[in-house]
């Protein structure tokens, strides 16, 4: 037996722990659970899908400066654990320039926006009988930000998650596309 496959039967054994996507659905490790970006896009408030994301917006975010975007990050969040772990509540998105972005809290009536909170093993966050999930557009729980329209030069944006408490990994990173 060569060496090179004794190293990877030896590592046969282990399942790998991913913290880095360089594109949209990759599935990352973070805190017990598995992340997956569904896809990210600017969203325009005059359509009549993107309308329905923009739902119970704070009073004091519903309006855009003039060089602002909205811009959806469309989560889905899977335990294959045997135990219960909580989902990420910090997200960021950063440009290549460090300019940051963190998103926009939602109020209870969008249906679709990403709601933190336990996952239990086999479970999925959002959950099977929502709104969220079963848009064949999007399936995953919106993160809705404010983004510089500046930004959008300074590719790849970049969403960071954070794990909660001191689970580990307790941090990812992937490429948005944009």
């Amino acid at each position: 037996m060569s060496v090179l496959a004794v190293v990877l039967a030896a590592c046969g054994n282990k399942q790998a722990i991913h913290t880095v996507g360089h594109t949209e659905g990759a599935y990352l490790d973070v805190g017990g659970l598995t992340y997956q970006v569904q896809i990210s896009r600017v969203l325009n408030p005059s359509d009549n899908e993107d309308r329905g994301y923009l739902v119970d917006l704070p009073l004091e975010q519903r309006e855009l400066a003039p060089d602002e975007a909205w811009f959806g990050v469309f989560v889905l969040v899977q335990n294959t654990n045997e135990q219960a772990y909580d989902a990420a509540e910090e997200f960021e998105i950063r440009d290549t320039q460090d300019d940051r972005y963190q998103p926009i809290e939602l109020g209870p009536d969008n249906v679709f926006a990403y709601r933190p909170g336990p996952v239990e093993p086999g479970d999925t966050l959002p959950a099977e009988d929502t709104a969220a999930l079963n848009n064949p557009s999007v399936n995953g729980g919106l993160l809705l930000f404010k983004v510089k329209n500046f930004s959008f030069d300074n590719r790849p944006l970049e969403l960071e998650i954070h794990s909660p408490g001191d689970v580990e990994p307790a941090l990812a990173t992937v490429d948005l596309d944009v």
